[in-house]
């Protein structure tokens, strides 16, 4: 999410921040750059004329004009003020009821309602501590009963069972009574969706509401909708007493209109970020975080999160004792440092998160495609386990064998295994040096031509 925007910024906010002095003139000329950026992001037009007006408030009085780098400043307050339209600060779940807490999901068809279900109760559980039951009220879809079932098994959590047919008010009441007796401290409310909003769909979403007054009522929404998301979202805020948003598919839109309108318009707080398929695509929405990357700042919060939640600490650790005890790096390490990226969303899941991205050229970006660590791992699992622990072995015989055996060329496992060797080199300084050593072997291996794990180059 928010690539175009990024590229559209970036440059403008580039050619500011090394100014030594602005005048009214320039904030005037900045500001339509990134009025016309956020139009093209899809960001809803009220919401680009409050935005550039609360911008430029700040930007023409002291605050930047007597600053000592004015360009940094009139950045930041760029970045403020768009954290401040998505909400500020991130938005917890109220579960600080008495059990259990009833969690309503609302939402037109196709927007990833039951997917976003089975990622909230793995959240939920995994991250929070608490015992979850997920129930299904879309009784005109039988599919979407049994998705939300098999998602439930997937997810380790309760399902509660329903039957096309059956009214929504009477199961969820007895969803609820059975979630008294387990004890479960999360029930989770699926509803129906419609392709559009319509009466009847409002209706009975509005007496099911009633009926179990839960403590959230987050509106889910797909993200590449655009404009069209805000204006869905506040049509159901009109009905429902909605107390945030989750924005699906988040990954499929590379302009971010979505995140930057919906918070405006309905007056609500995005609490998730929907990303890909798996139960574990679902992020807290931390808005400063999202003006940061927006901005070209990188997220290196989010990603140390990451690290934290998603390598496997038993192997980060061994891998960091072998390391400081200067034990030989092999192709084995290698493979479990990929899987290790590859579970943190791979190449173009780490560069999102990173500083100055939106630097780099799209013909570089264009090479990422999400194949290139799978693409390595592969090479490393075709080759013998005496080749990997000593690559030295691997001569132009052997090196055909693994290219056919993981159906790529030759020339691809000789890329592989020169990334390997700088990687070799990187860990022996690591190890010699502490971290100074590691720092002269990464400054190494980007200046020497290596550019990216895969082989392609900056």
């Amino acid at each position: 999410m928010f690539e175009s925007l990024t590229q559209r910024l970036s440059g403008t906010l580039q050619r500011l921040r090394g100014r030594g002095r602005l005048s009214e003139e320039n904030i005037r000329e900045s500001l339509r750059e990134v009025r016309i950026a956020l139009l093209e992001a899809d960001v809803a037009l009220p919401v680009v004329v409050a935005l550039i007006e609360r911008i430029k408030s700040r930007a023409v009085g002291q605050e930047v004009l007597t600053s000592l780098t004015p360009g940094q400043a009139l950045i930041k307050i760029v970045h403020d003020e768009m954290a401040a339209v998505m909400g500020s600060q991130a938005s917890e779940l109220n579960l600080n009821v008495p059990a259990p807490a009833i969690i309503l999901m609302a939402g037109l068809q196709g927007a990833g309602k039951t997917t976003t279900v089975g990622k909230l109760a793995k959240h939920l559980k995994e991250r929070r501590k608490k015992k979850v039951m997920v129930v299904s009220c879309d009784v005109y879809r039988p599919a979407a009963i049994q998705q939300l079932e098999t998602l439930a098994k997937q997810v380790d959590v309760l399902f509660f069972p329903s039957e096309v047919g059956q009214d929504p008010v009477e199961i969820v009441r007895a969803a609820i009574s059975d979630a008294r007796k387990s004890f479960v401290d999360v029930l989770l409310v699926d509803t129906a969706g419609r392709l559009a909003i319509d009466e009847a769909m409002m209706a009975e979403i509005k007496a099911l509401h009633a009926a179990i007054k839960p403590v959230e009522t987050l509106f889910v929404v797909d993200a590449m909708t655009g404009q069209d998301a805000a204006n869905t979202a506040k049509a159901f805020s009109q009905a429902l007493p909605l107390t945030g948003v989750v924005l699906t598919k988040t990954d499929g839109d590379a302009r971010g209109g979505a995140a930057l309108s919906v918070r405006y318009i309905t007056g609500q707080p995005i609490k998730f970020v929907g990303v890909g398929e798996k139960p574990d695509g679902l992020d807290i929405f931390h808005p400063d975080r999202a003006a940061s990357r927006i901005l070209d700042m990188g997220d290196v919060l989010s990603l140390v999160e990451q690290v934290e939640q998603q390598v496997d600490k038993e192997k980060a650790a061994k891998f960091a004792e072998k390391v400081a005890k200067g034990k030989k790096f092999d192709l084995n390490d290698m493979r479990d440092q990929l899987e290790q990226m590859q579970n943190m969303g791979g190449l173009a899941g780490l560069m999102d998160k990173l500083p100055g991205m939106g630097q780099i050229p799209d013909s570089v970006k264009s090479q990422v495609t999400g194949k290139e660590v799978p693409r390595m791992v592969a090479i490393i699992n075709s080759m013998t386990k005496k080749e990997r622990r000593n690559p030295a072995l691997l001569n132009g015989s052997r090196r055909a064998r693994v290219a056919k055996g993981s159906g790529v060329t030759p020339a691809d496992v000789n890329k592989m295994l020169k990334q390997f060797q700088q990687m070799e080199k990187m860990m022996s300084k690591l190890s010699a040096g502490g971290m100074k050593g590691m720092m002269r072997g990464m400054k190494g291996m980007m200046g020497g031509g290596g550019g990216f794990p895969g082989g392609f180059r900056r």
